[in-house]
């Protein structure tokens, strides 16, 4: 289960590797358990379902946005590609990380 997380972790951070800017206050969400559910992880797909994934962008994607208060991630973690996630997903995954610090308010977008 362990390597599955770490290959769907992998592939988030890879599928918008050019546009991740790891200081923005813009973010969109990709939820693990559909990232999962496409990889065919079918195990790991229910208990990370609703469970998503921050992806802070270089620029806002057009579309509807909403403020979010950055207190909100509290508990995240941040890895080298740039994503974040909660911090249970990143003890799970057993991945080397550091605390994810967001902006005073961040900007989700929906793409």
């Amino acid at each position: 289960m362990k390597d599955q997380l770490e290959n769907v972790l992998a592939k988030i951070g890879e599928s918008y590797r050019d546009n991740i800017e790891k200081e923005s206050r813009y973010y969109v969400e990709v939820d693990i358990g559909k990232q999962a559910e496409r990889l065919g992880y079918s195990d790991i797909k229910d208990r990370y379902s609703n469970v998503f994934a921050i992806v802070p962008l270089k620029n806002p994607f057009p579309g509807m946005t909403v403020r979010i208060d950055g207190r909100t991630f509290v508990d995240y973690a941040l890895y080298d590609s740039g994503i974040a996630v909660p911090g249970y997903v990143a003890k799970d995954a057993g991945l080397p990380h550091t605390p994810f610090v967001p902006n005073h308010s961040m900007i989700l977008n929906f793409a």
